[in-house]
């Protein structure tokens, strides 16, 4: 009577280990190139939203408060002129208050908090608009977005 093993045998583990290799010499720069692709598409959401609530916040009078996290961009908008906060949501395109998802992308901001979009267009530190502020946006591996304080400008 034969007794049948079962299991790999050496060759054919080593053929799947040199198969695995080679795989992952030729994916991995392929998946770095969609990582860097999801940090250029954060980028430029982040850009639009910025400029959509300079804009709005000029076409509307109205102070828009923008708050930037890792998760997404939310805006808000004041309910009236003169104001102080942001009380309502602005909502986005696709009826969101979050108008650009960033998820997993390090981005970071200088100066910390909250930027507050005048009626005037100006972009400051503090809902009031004593502070003109400059800000920088950075995302890793990407080029820093400049928010220009006294104009709002966003380059």
């Amino acid at each position: 009577m034969r007794h049948h093993s079962t299991g790999f045998t050496l060759p054919e583990l080593l053929g799947v280990i040199v198969l695995t290799s080679v795989l992952a010499v030729f994916a991995m720069p392929s998946l770095d190139g969609v990582f860097g692709f999801r940090d250029e598409a954060w980028r430029g959401e982040l850009i639009a939203a910025l400029r959509n609530a300079r804009q709005t916040a000029v076409a509307h009078r109205r102070l828009v408060c923008v708050s930037i996290a890792t998760g997404g961009v939310s805006l808000r908008i004041a309910a009236t002129n003169p104001a102080s906060t942001c009380t309502d949501p602005l909502v986005g395109p696709d009826g969101q208050s979050v108008y650009a998802t960033g998820s997993g992308t390090a981005t970071t901001l200088s100066p910390a908090g909250p930027l507050y979009f005048q009626p005037s267009g100006r972009a400051t530190a503090d809902a009031a608009g004593t502070s003109s502020a400059t800000w920088q946006i950075g995302i890793t591996g990407q080029t820093t977005i400049t928010v220009l304080g006294e104009t709002g400008h966003v380059e």
